[in-house]
């Protein structure tokens, strides 16, 4: 899912559409590359999903949750947009539910070939057959150490929780994988396979060899900085570090001209400003972070600093792991410290 936290459009960056495609309807934005939208039931109400011209069939970018709506309106795209020609490959750019969800549907219901990373895919898969009815003993705990307010753990404790399966059809064996320095042709272009890394682990982006397209999934959006978080799953991850590496391994591929196709928000060129951006979103924070703990703070009293605005109870849960996220990459940078509360919450300061 997308970060709470945004950020002001660069000047550098255009938009060459100002309005969004009509759910079931489809924008051109380059020779046989269609623009497409399905709506989310969230705060980011919508993903951006692509359509590529086979010539006798389609390949599609994304699918959007599994629903009973949104398939609603890929049967529409398909009979409209699309021009009745079949889906026969659908390509993932990283396991979130709103770019894998119909993936499995697409198989099953179409004999769609899946082509994602192996990441993507065996992840998703997981988180499929990992239903839960109450909370996790994991996530209870990961949720005391990171201080998260006492009503909401309480309200959480009771609750069952978000599922992978609630939004994500099943996904049957077989997929074909990519990977770096991967190639793929769709829609009459040949595409390099760069994999980015932060908001979603081997996150795919596809870079035409044959004009200025990049298909950016969640590796870069426009006006939003993706959420790169940590989650009970790998409560000591640093997707910080895997964010700021990618950026910097990214940035040197990126032209003025390139109309870069994202997940969320409208397409946009000035991709080297927002590289950019992207990078020094994520030092800003660090370094107001890091002024921040001159005095102990869990990661749940550390929303100030971090996105300098009020967060609420339907951002709270984006905003927590993020929080661990930067945190935990100055604790394991060396940059601070960390010891446990008597409340069981890990707070963190500055290394003197």
């Amino acid at each position: 899912m997308n970060n709470v936290t945004k950020t002001r459009a660069p000047e550098g960056l255009r938009y060459p559409w100002d309005e969004p495609p009509e759910h079931g309807a489809g924008i051109e934005v380059a020779p046989g590359v269609l623009w497409l939208r399905l709506p989310l039931p969230m705060k980011l109400d919508h993903v951006n999903v692509y359509a590529l011209d086979e010539g006798d069939h389609w390949s599609i970018i994304d699918t959007g949750f599994a629903s009973k709506k949104t398939k609603a309106i890929w049967r529409e795209i398909m009979a409209g947009p699309l021009g009745g020609k079949p889906v026969r490959r659908v390509v993932v750019t990283h396991h979130h539910p709103d770019h894998i969800g119909l993936a499995g549907w697409f198989q099953s219901e179409f004999g769609a070939e899946l082509v994602t990373t192996r990441t993507a895919w065996l992840t998703a898969r997981m988180l499929t057959l990992d239903e839960q009815e109450v909370p996790a003993a994991e996530s209870l705990s990961f949720y005391r150490k990171s201080g998260m307010r006492s009503e909401i753990y309480e309200k959480r404790s009771r609750e069952r929780p978000f599922n992978f399966s609630d939004v994500v059809a099943p996904l049957p064996l077989g997929y074909t994988r990519i990977k770096q320095g991967s190639s793929v042709k769709m829609g009459g272009r040949t595409w390099d396979v760069h994999i980015g890394n932060g908001h979603a682990p081997e996150h795919a982006t596809f870079w035409s060899r044959d004009d200025n397209l990049v298909i950016a999934g969640d590796q870069i959006l426009p006006s939003i900085s993706p959420n790169v978080g940590v989650y009970p799953t790998e409560p000591m991850a640093d997707p910080i570090g895997e964010w700021l590496e990618a950026c910097e391994r990214l940035a040197p591929l990126a032209r003025e001209d390139h109309l870069v196709l994202g997940g969320h928000k409208l397409p946009f060129t000035g991709l080297p400003t927002r590289m950019r951006q992207l990078i020094d979103n994520h030092h800003g924070a660090l370094k107001r972070l890091l002024s921040f703990i001159e005095t102990p703070h869990a990661a749940a009293e550390c929303f100030a600093p971090l996105f300098k605005r009020e967060i609420g109870e339907a951002e709270y849960g984006l905003a927590l792991v993020e929080a661990v996220a930067h945190l935990s990459h100055l604790y394991q940078s060396g940059l601070a410290t960390r010891h446990m509360r008597e409340d069981g919450a890990w707070v963190y300061q500055r290394k003197r």
